[in-house]
């Protein structure tokens, strides 16, 4: 039998693991990472809290433990509570957004901090977790040409030895020439059930994922393969969105240029540009964005937790 693919990590000060967090990494249970900035900046409230405890639900009852991850009074918390969940959902605080970068200076001003895709593998891999389930991921922006926006994800993508489960690459961004820095990445983008690479609130998007799997068994396998042969790295896992639950291409498409038209008159950049035409869509589809992104959501916890309790009994 396959050796359990996570352990005990070392001791670190700055981390704070849940009691049922540990004893699953000590005993080889399945853990899922879950993400805290889609809690503190990607969903309106109180919708931000109701998720993170469905995500967190969807876990368990896939038989994995849920270690939904952030960064409280100088310490990483790999587990929140149920009072931490709704202290970050809530606090009129300020929340500052971690990515990989931000982390070190988080912890030393004890600040408030969600963590974002980077961040989160950044965390889960100095836990020894082995999948992490968000909704989409960061990438290439469009104009990066000019610019070099590109997003802090795919190069933790790269590092962290760390199944990353989402929707694809947020349709906002140049979805060709993400898979294209993936792909220099060396990172393996697998498709579930699917050819064709999901485009976060739509099912499709015309471009194709190199590889392709059935089955949270097969995932795990292609998983397992690739960190037993000492080649390490992590893999990205796309599942399109529940096709009942997605938007319109061409809702979406509209939605999107009166963002990016919207955002552009505001001079944003950065950082905020994200969040901004998240919330501006949102707000274009009378609220349609943020039912798809809570269903695509639950879809990727469903799935994660079926491949970290294959990885662990395959």
């Amino acid at each position: 039998m396959p050796q359990p693919m996570s352990d005990v990590p070392p001791a670190n000060k700055y981390l704070r693991l849940a009691a049922e967090v540990s004893d699953a990494l000590a005993s080889g249970r399945p853990v899922v990472a879950l993400e805290s900035t889609l809690i503190a900046h990607g969903l309106p409230r109180p919708t931000n809290l109701t998720v993170a405890r469905e995500m967190e639900a969807r876990v368990r009852a896939e038989g994995a433990v849920p270690a939904t991850i952030a960064l409280l009074d100088g310490q990483i918390v790999i587990g929140m509570s149920d009072a931490e969940l709704e202290r970050l959902a809530t606090t009129s605080e300020p929340v500052a957004k971690a990515s990989r970068r931000g982390l070190a200076v988080a912890l030393a001003q004890r600040s408030l901090a969600a963590t974002t895709v980077s961040g989160t593998l950044a965390c889960a891999a100095l836990a020894s977790i082995r999948v992490f389930a968000t909704g989409g991921i960061g990438g290439v922006h469009r104009g990066a040409a000019q610019t070099f926006d590109i997003s802090a994800d795919l190069i933790e993508l790269g590092h962290a030895p760390i199944v990353t489960v989402c929707a694809g690459i947020k349709a906002i961004l140049d979805l060709p020439l993400t898979l294209e820095y993936l792909e220099t990445q060396g990172i393996p983008v697998i498709g579930v059930q699917t050819d064709e690479l999901p485009a976060f609130y739509c099912r499709g998007s015309g471009l194709r994922v190199p590889f392709r799997a059935e089955t949270p068994a097969d995932i795990a396998a292609i998983a397992r393969a690739q960190w037993q042969s000492g080649l390490g790295g992590g893999l990205l896992v796309t599942c399109p969105i529940p096709a009942g639950d997605a938007m319109p291409d061409s809702v979406f498409a509209d939605a999107l240029a009166q963002a990016e038209r919207d955002a552009a008159e505001a001079r944003l950049s950065g950082p905020a540009i994200t969040p901004y035409l998240l919330a501006r869509i949102g707000a274009l589809t009378d609220g349609t964005s943020i039912a798809a992104n809570r269903a695509l959501l639950l879809n990727n916890a469903t799935w994660a937790a079926r491949v970290a309790v294959a990885l662990q009994t395959g």
